[in-house]
């Protein structure tokens, strides 16, 4: 019972990141676009809250910070892919890059390390962001379903001729879905850091990447991301346990959980839909 709980705990606290990342994902996903900065708004938000945290020690602050600097990004991506016209997956994979670099040269000059940097005096935070998740997974639908903001949203996807005809921007939801999208990142990023009581680079480890994956392996649907990043999260668990007792290279048990993840989105396109 032990090893279960230990096995179940390990895999909830994997999934958090990639839950809300794919979360917020979803929405630009609902308008016909896709965030391909996931990752690096991960790791910006990951940085940023561990440095809040570093010198205030308020985890509220952190939280806040992670989301500010995850909005600051998108909101160079957005004015780049919609404004500039620049290629809405470039952008994105440029965003990426420049979080990676940015973290490093901060982290130099703030900590005078491109290491680790650790900070003291962390509580775990493991619970609390499981019931922000659950909230943000109920105001989700509740937005996407029940709201005219959530129907509009998913008629840029579908029929964006309907949205012009009534006077509506599709540029503008689109924008906003990216935003929306920030501030999950933002939370699950800060998660990442505080979490771990310490910042790590590269710390996302491809967990923006997966929530891409998990956002289709979910039909596109809230609650189906959740079961989505919760399946990802049970692999890699699974084989961070495996590689204590599989006497097979460690390269091949790193890989079950992305082998898995490619399988139920294969398994998801055979499966007829309803």
């Amino acid at each position: 019972m032990e090893i279960f709980l230990s096995f179940l705990k390990s895999s909830v606290t994997i999934m958090i990141p990639v839950f809300f990342a794919s979360l917020g994902g979803l929405f630009p996903a609902l308008c016909g676009t896709l965030n391909i900065a996931l990752e690096g708004l991960l790791l910006i938000s990951a940085f940023s809250s561990l440095t809040v945290f570093f010198f205030t020690g308020n985890a509220v602050l952190a939280v806040i910070s992670a989301i500010i600097a995850a909005l600051a990004l998108s909101l160079i991506h957005s004015f780049a892919a919609f404004k500039l016209r620049a290629n809405l997956f470039i952008s994105g994979l440029a965003i990426n890059l420049f979080s990676s670099g940015l973290c490093i040269i901060l982290s130099d000059r703030i900590f005078k390390t491109k290491g680790v940097v650790a900070a003291e005096n962390v509580q775990s935070l493991l619970i609390l962001y499981i019931f922000i998740g659950i909230f943000l997974l109920l105001i989700s639908w509740v937005v996407i379903y029940k709201t005219p903001f959530g129907y509009r949203l998913r008629a840029c996807d579908k029929n964006q001729d309907a949205l012009v005809s009534l006077g509506l921007r599709p540029k503008v939801y689109q924008v906003t879905a990216i935003l929306i999208s920030a501030f999950f990142c933002g939370i699950g990023g800060s998660f990442l850091s505080l979490n771990l009581g310490a910042y790590v680079p590269e710390m996302s480890a491809g967990k923006g990447w997966i929530a891409l994956a998990v956002i289709f392996l979910g039909a596109r649907r809230p609650v189906g991301v959740l079961a989505g990043a919760f399946v990802f999260a049970l692999a890699e668990s699974f084989s961070n346990y495996a590689q204590g007792f599989w006497s097979i290279p460690a390269g091949f048990i790193l890989a079950i959980p992305y082998v898995c993840t490619l399988l139920a989105l294969v398994i998801m396109s055979i499966v007829p839909k309803k």
